[in-house]
């Protein structure tokens, strides 16, 4: 976060941004924590001052005067997983309380720890400033003890993947009231087992807004999400039809292009489907495989461990940082063929390809269709490092299956898998820290379709 933060809340104004140097600040801490209230004796300074990932964020007045100042950065050491803390908040004593600076340097805080991927923030802060914190929306989790002083373990709530599942997936259990897609035992499940035969039938649609600003992109991925559809129900895909809508038969044909890139890639032949000219950009697909007994994502159990697989392989695709992983556009066609048979193979109790609702959402998915609740070990979460834990948590990742219950050794060809969390009683997803703390992902159901059996 390199922009300032404009905080308006009385004259003189201020500017809160992160400091250039920490000198300042690091005076100003001595004068409040050591000479002031006699929290420590002859410095405040601890380890976290010495963690080059953490940042201080400082008040200036507009003539360039420290007004105050607050740090934060990751709690724990090794990889960022997405725990931040913050601490050390004081400000200069001739100018608290009109101008607000404290607060005002706690939602600067608050701010750049979501900017910067955290799940999980919080602040132990003396217990006579816990009224203020929980104004600011903070919530008590439980009393401490910092210094011999009474101190007060606060957490600020951050709702990211509630959100995300809100936007996505949340009205999908009154739009499809009645219609009870998937059929008995796959309701709401990734693909459609077709009555009276082996065969699966996926459909997805691209958002309208990436066909008109990356076709070949868009058409890449129609392909990609719906064999990852039919690769979740362990089902071998045997061809595709599509539906394109485009402006002119330029832009059709960039669409085009990325379809049959992809179609060769994963070796799946495209059976047919229609061109519309002269419309806006818009592009469905449907995809059919075969498989004798599909993996149903709704058959996990309470007890059932939890394993992601996934590619790590690639980056973010340009224009989509934060939302969009792509490894499948630079991967070869065995390997994205290898990837494919995973749970085919393995054959586990339930299995759910990780869609736009992300890795947290899309368990919460498949829990709700198992009838049961879900922890997810954010530590144990394979991630690539360049993706923080928030946006990998939320992402669409390319390839990526979650999978619960007994299941055979499997190979996944660059895909990795790991066990990173288990599905338990109850309903919605929580999040397990390495200090045993559990904090709410989703509260009860994703989808509101409830289990599929």
């Amino acid at each position: 976060m390199t922009d300032l933060v404009p905080a308006l809340l009385g004259a003189p104004r201020f500017l809160i941004g992160p400091a250039g140097s920490v000198r300042e600040y690091h005076r100003l801490r001595a004068r409040v924590f050591v000479d002031e209230q006699q929290l420590f004796a002859g410095t405040d300074r601890d380890d976290r001052d010495d963690d080059p990932r953490t940042v201080v964020l400082e008040a200036r007045s507009a003539g360039g005067e420290l007004l105050g100042g607050v740090r934060v950065g990751p709690a724990t050491d090794g990889p960022d997983i997405g725990w931040w803390v913050g601490g050390r908040l004081a400000v200069e004593e001739s100018v608290r309380g009109a101008q607000r600076i404290g607060p005002a340097l706690v939602r600067a805080a608050c701010a750049y720890a979501e900017q910067a991927g955290a799940l999980r923030f919080d602040a132990t802060v003396q217990a006579r400033w816990q009224r203020m914190f929980e104004r600011l929306g903070w919530r008590a989790v439980r009393p401490v003890t910092v210094a011999d002083r009474p101190h007060v373990l606060m957490r600020w709530p951050i709702g990211r993947i509630a959100a995300l599942v809100a936007a996505t997936k949340r009205p999908l259990g009154g739009l499809l009231a009645g219609l009870a897609p998937g059929g008995p035992g796959y309701l709401g499940d990734d693909g459609a087992p077709v009555p009276g035969s082996d065969l699966v039938a996926a459909c997805d649609a691209i958002l309208p807004s990436m066909v008109e600003r990356d076709p070949d992109w868009a058409g890449w991925c129609a392909v990609l999400v719906n064999v990852n559809d039919l690769a979740a129900m362990g089902a071998t895909p045997v061809g595709l039809l599509n539906a394109v809508g485009a402006r002119d038969a330029a832009a059709a044909a960039r669409i085009l292009g990325g379809l049959r890139r992809a179609a060769a890639a994963y070796g799946v032949p495209i059976l047919g489907g229609h061109t519309q000219l002269g419309v806006p950009a818009a592009l469905s697909a449907t995809a059919l495989g075969r498989a004798e007994r599909p993996v149903p994502g709704g058959g996990g159990r309470p007890g059932h461990p939890v394993r992601l697989t996934v590619d790590l392989g690639g980056g973010w695709r340009p224009g989509y940082h934060g939302r969009q992983w792509d490894s499948t556009s630079r991967r070869s066609a065995a390997e994205l063929r290898a990837m494919l048979g995973h749970v085919a193979a393995g054959r586990p109790a339930a299995a759910k390809d990780v869609s736009m609702a992300g890795i947290a959402g899309t368990l919460g998915m498949l829990a709700e269709a198992s009838g049961c609740g879900a922890v997810l070990d954010v530590a144990a979460v394979p991630r690539p490092s360049g993706a923080t834990a928030g946006d990998w948590l939320t992402c669409f990742p390319g390839y990526a299956m979650l999978t619960a219950g007994p299941a055979r050794p499997a190979q996944a060809g660059p895909a990795v898998t790991a066990e990173c969390g288990a599905l338990v009683a109850g309903a919605g997803v929580r999040l397990r820290w390495p200090d045993g703390e559990l904090t709410d992902a989703i509260d009860g159901g994703v989808t509101g379709m409830g289990a599929a059996a």
